[in-house]
């Protein structure tokens, strides 16, 4: 399937199933009103939960918005094409960790004249290649041949993320290892799982990964070289709101646009909120991230 007919196959099955409340066009706030405030009394937050990046950054703009006064809803999906047709058509308000610059060029293509862009966050994220250190492989040039090694695949994630896109019609092509290796798609947790099941087998495994992203640490993973540039240049990570956001809710988009976050911060959060604390613990997670770094993204109440 190619990027384009499986991002419209995505987009009709998120207008047949996505059912989403908020401040944005399609909301229930009244159009006609000229109170701001009552039009943005809830913020949806639509999120990939297997995507941590946004998970983190979606529990942090939770928090902080509340802190604002806003009644915040928190909207997971599974595939990032539903996502962008809701921001587009205004039943999801913010996407809190979006890769609009290359990653996700496509999808703002086909949705961008619906969207604002309220700035980039994280500068010098990317997409990669890896494998665990111990393997003895440290280019992409090297899977060439070695096919066995890893029973002719490549482990990936979702079907429809931009990294599974540039890995099928860039990469792949680009090495011509299409004839040696199958990409495997299926889920990010299922990647890892499969990852830490090798790794406790010393066996050799190859992943499609991102950066930042928990699992580099956590499983000690080696980004392969790619002399070729096949996975793409460094990109900034950006929060997207639904078109006219920041007329209606010009406090909370003051707000979400001036986060910056250097690696450290950024690092500090995913950890906590993945590894640290875990599943159904992000708000606790992001409280202790606050205590560390209070002044990165300050509420003034008053």
């Amino acid at each position: 399937m190619t990027k384009r007919t499986l991002i419209g196959a995505l987009a009709l099955g998120a207008s047949a199933t996505i059912a989403l409340t908020g401040c944005g066009a399609n909301g229930d706030a009244d159009a006609g009103s000229t109170d701001a405030a009552a039009e943005c009394s809830t913020i949806t937050l639509g999120f990939l939960p297997s995507w941590t990046d946004g998970l983190s950054t979606a529990y942090l703009l939770e928090n902080r918005l509340k802190a604002l006064g806003y009644t915040v809803e928190m909207q997971t999906l599974t595939e990032a094409g539903p996502l962008y047709t809701g921001l587009a058509q205004g039943d999801v308000d913010i996407y809190p960790s979006a890769w609009p610059e290359l990653t996700h060029a496509s999808y703002m293509e086909t949705y961008g004249d619906s969207i604002e862009d309220l700035g980039a966050y994280y500068d010098d994220a990317k997409l990669t290649i890896a494998v665990p250190s111990y393997v003895d492989i440290d280019s992409i040039e090297d899977l060439a041949g070695n096919a066995d090694r890893f029973g002719g695949r490549i482990v990936g994630i979702e079907p429809g993320a931009g990294l599974t896109a540039q890995t099928q019609e860039s990469m792949i092509p680009a090495y011509d290892l299409g004839d040696e290796y199958d990409l495997i798609t299926s889920s990010t947790a299922a990647m890892t799982t499969e990852l830490a099941t090798a790794i406790a087998a010393e066996e050799d495994i190859v992943v499609t990964s991102w950066r930042p992203f928990w699992a580099n640490d956590t499983f000690d993973l080696k980004d392969l070289d790619d002399p070729k540039g096949a996975m793409g240049e460094p990109e900034s990570l950006h929060f997207l709101a639904t078109a006219g956001f920041s007329e209606r809710c010009g406090e909370a988009a003051d707000l979400i646009g001036g986060i910056r976050l250097d690696d450290e911060q950024y690092g500090t959060l995913e950890d906590l909120v993945v590894n640290e604390y875990g599943e159904g613990r992000e708000t606790e997670a992001v409280e202790a991230w606050l205590e560390q770094y209070p002044d990165v993204v300050a509420v003034d109440n008053s």
